[in-house]
C-alpha cells in the first residue's frame, strides 16, 4: 500500500510538471482503442485553444479542423461564456432533477422550441449526442408502450450512420468497423442504404438513386409491417460516415412514408445543430422536414460543457396525456439532466449564434465549399463533398472505379500527420479527411487551412509513389 501510495505521489509530480503524455500512457484509456494498445496509448496532447487555433504539446500552433469534434462552434477561448460558467457554479453549480428544476434549463428549453421547426416544443435535456439519441428510442419504446402498441419497437438505420456509442444508439451505427467486435441491439435495428451519391452504382442518375432509396424504405416497411417499425432516425448529413449530402428530396420523401405508416421520424441533428449549416437546426431551415423528434448536442453549448438533449413533437406528448394509462411514467433521466451550468452556458453560447455567428456561417460556407472543392484536381482526391461549414476530401485510388485504397486504408492519417507538421489539424477516416472548423473561421483563414490540406495530400501522394502502394 505504501508503495503505491509513493507512486501516486511520485505521478501527481509528474503531472504537475507536464508529464502528461507517460501518465497516460500508465493510466488513460482512450476512446475507441485497439485491444493491441488499450489503456497504454497517448494521444496528440493539446494545451490550450485560441478562435479557431490549438496548441499542442510542444507549442506548435495548429487551425482547428475538427472543431474539437464538430463542436466549439463559436471558437475556443470565449470569455462570455468561461465568465457564465463561474457566475452560473457560484449562484447553483446543480440540483437534483428528479424533484426540483432550475430557471436556465425552463429559458433554454424556450429559446430552443422557439428554433425548432413544425410543433416540436419540449426539451428533455441529456449529456451528449448518445445519450440524447438513447433518450428518444426509450421515448419511442415508452410511448408505444402506453398507446398499447408493445410489438412497434423495430428501428429503421442506415449504412454510413453515425448515432452514439451507448448501447441502443452504438447499434444503429452502420459505418465500417465500428460494429465488428461490438454487441448490439441487432434484433431492433434494420440497415437501409447509406444515401451516398458518390458511392451509388455506376451508370446510375442522381434521380433514379433517390428512386432506389425511397423504393427501398417503402419496400421496407411493406415487408416487415408498419405495425412493427417504431422509428427511422437518420443525420440530415451523415457526418462520421464522410459528410454523406442526401440527394434534393430525399429526405422529405422519406419523412412522408413515415407520417403515412406512424412511424416516428427522429432527426439526429447532433453534428448540423446549433449553426454548422447556418441554422440552429437543419432539418426545417435547410431540409424542409418537421421531425417528431430532433437530438442535439455538441454545438449547443460550443463543448464548453457537456450537454445534449431531445426536442419532442407536442403531438406525441398530448396523445400520451390523453392516453388510457396516466400513471404509466417514463423511467429515464440522467443525474445531469437539466445542469443547470450547461443550460447557463447554452443560453450564452446561443446568443452568440443569433448575434452574429449564423450570419457569419451563412456568409462564409460558399466560399468554404469552393476552396475546398479546388482540391479535386488532385490525382489521388475522387470527390469533394459538403454543406454549411462541413466538408469531406475522399481519397480514392481509381477516379473511375471509386475503388478506396485498398492496400492502405490509414491514407487519412497520412494526410493529418504532414498537416499537423505544417499547422492544421484534420479529422481522419480512413481514407476520408473531414473538415468542420469553428464558424467563426474567416476567409483568410480558410485559404491557409485548404492551402495546408493541399500540400498535406501532395506530400502523401509522394509518400505512396515512393512506398509503390498507389502510382496515380
Amino acid at each position: 500500500m505504501a508503495a503505491a501510495r509513493d507512486l501516486r505521489a511520485t505521478e501527481t509530480a509528474e503531472a504537475g510538471g507536464g508529464d502528461a503524455i507517460e501518465l497516460a500512457r500508465r493510466h488513460l484509456i482512450q476512446p475507441w482503442p485497439y485491444a493491441g494498445s488499450v489503456g497504454a496509448e497517448a494521444r496528440a496532447l493539446i494545451g490550450e485553444g485560441d478562435g479557431i487555433y490549438i496548441t499542442d504539446s510542444t507549442g506548435k500552433r495548429l487551425i482547428d479542423g475538427p472543431a474539437g469534434m464538430w463542436c466549439v462552434n463559436v471558437g475556443h477561448r470565449r470569455e462570455e461564456l468561461a465568465k457564465v460558467m463561474y457566475d452560473q457554479a457560484m449562484a447553483l453549480s446543480y440540483n437534483t432533477p428528479w424533484y426540483t428544476m432550475n430557471a436556465p434549463s425552463a429559458e433554454l428549453a424556450m429559446r430552443i422550441a422557439g428554433h425548432a421547426p413544425g410543433d416540436l416544443s419540449h426539451v428533455f435535456y441529456t449529456t451528449g449526442g448518445s445519450s440524447a439519441v438513447e433518450t428518444a428510442l426509450r421515448f419511442m419504446q415508452f410511448y408505444n408502450n402506453v398507446r398499447g402498441r408493445p410489438e412497434k419497437k423495430l428501428i429503421l438505420s442506415r449504412g454510413g450512420a453515425y448515432h452514439g456509442s451507448t448501447y441502443l444508439s452504438a447499434s444503429l451505427n452502420g459505418r465500417p468497423r465500428d460494429r465488428d467486435w461490438m454487441d448490439g441491439a441487432d434484433e431492433l435495428v434494420i440497415k437501409l442504404s447509406s444515401p451516398d451519391p458518390f458511392r451509388r452504382p455506376q451508370g446510375m442518375s442522381l434521380a433514379a438513386f433517390t428512386d432506389f432509396l425511397v423504393d427501398q424504405f417503402r419496400d421496407t416497411v411493406a415487408r416487415l409491417g408498419a405495425d412493427r417499425i417504431g422509428a427511422f432516425v437518420g443525420e440530415p448529413v451523415q457526418a462520421s460516415g464522410g459528410v454523406v449530402v442526401p440527394p434534393d428530396g430525399y429526405l422529405g420523401r422519406i419523412r412522408e412514408i413515415c407520417r403515412d405508416n406512424d412511424i416516428l421520424y427522429v432527426s439526429d441533428e447532433v453534428v448540423t445543430g446549433f449553426g454548422r449549416l447556418g441554422h440552429v437546426f437543419a432539418s426545417g431551415d435547410v431540409f424542409g422536414i418537421d421531425p417528431d423528434m430532433i437530438t442535439f448536442a455538441k454545438g449547443v453549448t460550443s463543448g464548453y460543457f457537456p450537454l445534449g438533449g431531445v426536442i419532442i413533437s407536442e403531438r406525441l406528448l398530448e396523445e400520451l396525456r390523453r392516453s388510457n394509462h396516466p400513471d404509466a411514467m417514463f423511467g429515464h433521466g440522467l443525474t445531469y439532466t437539466s445542469h443547470p451550468v450547461g443550460c447557463a452556458v447554452a443560453l450564452k453560447n446561443l446568443d452568440l449564434l443569433e448575434e452574429s455567428v449564423l450570419a457569419h456561417t451563412q456568409a462564409v460556407a460558399p466560399y468554404f465549399q469552393a476552396q475546398l472543392k479546388t482540391l479535386e484536381d488532385l490525382p489521388l482526391v475522387g470527390e469533394v463533398r459538403g454543406v454549411g461549414l462541413m466538408g469531406c476530401v475522399e481519397c480514392v485510388a481509381d477516379r473511375e472505379s471509386k475503388d478506396p485504397l485498398q492496400l492502405d486504408k490509414d491514407v487519412g492519417k497520412r494526410i493529418d500527420g504532414h498537416c499537423h507538421e505544417l499547422g492544421l489539424l484534420v479529422r481522419p477516416l480512413i481514407n476520408m479527411c473531414v473538415m468542420s472548423p469553428p464558424l467563426i473561421i474567416t476567409r483568410e483563414q480558410i485559404d491557409d487551412m485548404v492551402g495546408i490540406l493541399r500540400e498535406g495530400i501532395s506530400r502523401t501522394m509522394d509518400d505512396l509513389r515512393r512506398e509503390g502502394v498507389w502510382q496515380g
